[in-house]
């Protein structure tokens, strides 16, 4: 499903390259569940966005489904992103102005979605994440957690091929970071790809292999199977 071959990140200022990521070489299979993992500034984050078509390489190549997403405008690549990927951000990144049935309802647009569609998939996941109550309210009217729900709702209500997730308990408490995370397994037995971040040892057994980043680089893979 994904290969990344020798992949690079930086910035540069002036004369000066800041490094992110460096020589990343991976694969992600259908159907696999992988954690990364390492210290703040081990280049999580930027990776996962890259993953996600959500930022841009400075060098190597990046194989989605098969097609060179390196070689790919950027309309193509946003089209894979709505189109197949569910993104669960450690910041929410809901839209403030929309109400929570609304940002529910957004990507579902994307994906022209028909309206009868919509509304039963709506309904079906305000009840599946106990948020029905709140589907009036605006994104400043929840508390963390429930911000955090109602991201991990928006990104499972496409029915995505591939789970992006950055930290996706990080703002829960214990008992609903662990609904969370036996609800992401569930979708992983059902054939979901998913990859997370985490620092979270307990999270990160959920999956089936663990990447170790630090300094940019990959340190070391754990296979758990």
């Amino acid at each position: 499903m994904i290969r990344l071959k020798d992949v690079e990140k930086y910035y540069s200022n002036k004369f000066v390259k800041t490094w992110v990521l460096r020589n990343i070489d991976m694969e992600v299979k259908e159907g696999d569940f992988v954690t990364i993992m390492g210290p703040s500034g081990a280049g999580k984050s930027t990776l996962l966005h890259i993953l996600g078509m959500l930022d841009d390489m400075s060098g190597g190549e990046y194989y989605f489904l098969d097609e060179p997403v390196h070689q790919l405008n950027e309309r193509k690549r946003t089209g894979f992103h709505q189109q197949y990927i569910g993104f669960v951000f450690q910041a929410y990144h809901l839209i403030d102005e929309l109400t929570v049935y609304e940002n529910l309802e957004t990507p579902l647009l994307y994906k022209k979605v028909k309206t009868s569609e919509r509304k039963s998939l709506i309904a079906e996941t305000l009840d599946r994440f106990n948020i029905v109550a709140k589907k009036d309210l605006f994104p400043n009217q929840l508390s963390g957690g429930q911000q955090q729900l109602v991201a991990v709702a928006r990104a499972l209500i496409i029915n995505p091929k591939l789970i992006l997730a950055d930290e996706p308990t990080g703002n829960l408490n214990s008992k609903q970071g662990l609904e969370i995370m036996d609800m992401l397994k569930a979708l992983n037995d059902e054939g979901t790809t998913i990859i997370q971040v985490t620092h979270d040892e307990k999270k990160a057994a959920y999956g089936d292999r663990i990447i170790h980043l630090l300094d940019g680089y990959i340190d070391k893979i754990d296979e758990r199977n």
